[in-house]
């Protein structure tokens, strides 16, 4: 089979604004004809910023942008052959569906040969026959099951309807390439289901490229050729869903795509590492040292679920909602919890055991640039605990342009208010902004420092909590393995992600 042509490449493409913030940071990628790529990640990613260099609304602080190994760069966006879809649709509520079609159509010129009076022959531009304009509004029309429905005014329209118009707006002027910023957002449920399905015919039908960008997994999941995660500016990992879903390449990969238990663990042995209070046969890797720190992931359709003392390791069933096709349960194995599907119906307070296959065990080096804790909550009086600890934090962070009120609600601009009691988060820190003392009655926990390595100008130590926690700290100071240090990270510096969507908190 022919490999198809690349269409559009991004070479070392990098964005900052005037404040200093770097949105994103050597963006590489080339993109196939036809091919249906999304770029996945949460809010303030640089996603959307990605894609609006390619549009032609910002221009790359450096780095190329090639539409068929042209740099378009700096092109202005009105003459780059792309067309968007936006979030909110942009249709004009004046103009019935035919003629929100046809807008471009009616503006656009094309080159024509034609000959004077002096029989002299030369370039004129000229508009659009209005059966040509009919002619292509038409096809769109029919692209998106709306052939219809053109003389429909777009306020009288759903949503999903809306949507189509919009699509049907950008490729009638037949684009090589469809950008496409979550336009599915603002429908409910049903609806995005319905049209990602939509949109996979649509792709099919047109063969044109489309770039995609969602925070929504299930999406990217459903619809795309090959995915890119993003994290804080910069390319995570790139593959086909199957790839994303079942080889994460770090711990946030495995946590975004879908759900998953993270866990940390220690090599103990060829073959073998302790984690959650047990050592479990594992997957023989390359690269991996004795004792090494490792994040372990296992999926939660990966564990099984058997008679107490026949598993790896015993618990007892937390929780357990009835999902139609299966039952998902949390077990608590120790300190922890562990997130399990199965088809049997057992009762909560059940004594169990569970077992994973070998192969099922994801063993990743541990990424220390910044500490991830995965299974974090929000308490009620709108803190983080992180394993049994507690830390003040700023919940705002979670919502742009948000404010707490009075009773400890946060509220969000618009005056939507949020209860985030038990809310699950991903809380960071990064390792220069955790702060160790031998004073003991200071800072929010304390742990034995297991590891400590010299790093050129410091030294990089891991400190473990009672409840088996680890913090990964650079410090300029010197301490002993095995020495109990206090633990202190200020509200300020602790990074947060919701694992739900904010829609989730929403208090009627």
């Amino acid at each position: 089979m022919e490999e198809k042509a690349t269409i559009i490449s991004l070479k070392h493409v990098a964005k900052s604004f005037e404040d200093g913030a770097v949105v994103v940071n050597d963006f590489n990628l080339d993109v196939k004809e036809g091919e249906f790529i999304t770029i996945l990640g949460p809010s303030g990613c640089g996603k959307t910023t990605t894609l609006r260099m390619i549009a032609g609304f910002e221009t790359p602080s450096s780095g190329e942008i090639l539409l068929n190994g042209e740099d378009i760069s700096t092109l202005p966006c009105h003459k780059r052959p792309v067309n968007t879809v936006f979030q909110h649709y942009a249709l004009f509520p004046h103009l019935d569906v035919y003629d929100n079609v046809a807008f471009g159509l009616k503006m656009k010129r094309i080159p024509v040969e034609v000959t004077d009076k002096k029989g002299n022959k030369k370039i004129k531009m000229q508009r659009l026959s209005n059966k040509v304009i009919d002619e292509k509004v038409l096809h769109a029309l029919q692209i998106v099951d709306l052939d219809e429905m053109e003389d429909r005014d777009v306020g009288t329209l759903s949503g999903g309807q809306q949507q189509r118009v919009a699509i049907a707006r950008a490729i009638v002027n037949e684009p090589k390439v469809l950008l496409l910023d979550e336009p599915l957002s603002a429908l409910d449920h049903k609806m995005r289901k319905d049209m990602q399905v939509e949109l996979k015919e649509m792709h099919k039908k047109l063969g044109i490229t489309f770039f995609y960008v969602t925070h929504d997994q299930e999406e990217a999941l459903t619809m795309s050729d090959r995915i890119v995660v993003m994290r804080r500016g910069e390319i995570q990992q790139v593959g086909t869903p199957e790839q994303i879903y079942n080889e994460p390449i770090n711990a946030f990969v495995a946590d975004f795509i879908g759900e998953s238990n993270i866990y940390n663990g220690t090599i103990e042995a060829p073959k073998r590492v302790r984690f959650i209070g047990s050592v479990w046969k594992c997957p023989e890797e390359e690269g991996f040292e004795l004792n090494e720190k490792v994040d372990i992931v296992i999926r939660p359709e990966d564990v099984i679920l058997l008679p107490k003392g026949e598993g790896i390791a015993n618990g007892v069933i937390e929780s357990k909602i009835f999902k139609g096709v299966h039952y998902e349960y949390i077990v608590k194995v120790g300190k922890n919890e562990v997130l399990c599907r199965d088809t049997r119906n057992h009762e909560v307070g059940k004594e169990i055991s569970i077992r994973v296959e070998p192969d099922n065990l994801q063993l990743m080096h541990k990424d220390f640039t910044i500490n991830q804790y995965v299974d974090a909550l929000i308490d009620n009086a709108n803190n983080v605990i992180i394993g049994e600890d507690t830390f003040q934090c700023d919940v705002t962070q979670l919502l742009k342009g948000s404010s707490l009120d009075d009773q400890g609600y946060l509220v969000g601009p618009d005056g939507k208010k949020y209860d985030l009691k038990n809310a699950p988060v991903v809380a960071e820190v990064p390792l220069d902004k955790v702060a160790l003392s031998d004073d003991l009655s200071i800072g929010q926990t304390q742990g034995k420092i297991i590891s400590a390595v010299w790093i050129g100008d410091h030294w990089q130590y891991i400190i473990r909590t009672d409840d088996d926690e680890d913090f990964v700290v650079n410090s300029p100071y010197t301490w002993n393995v095995y020495d109990l240090v206090s633990i202190q990270i200020e509200k300020a510096d602790i990074l947060l992600r919701l694992k739900k969507g904010i829609e989730e908190y929403v208090i009627d």
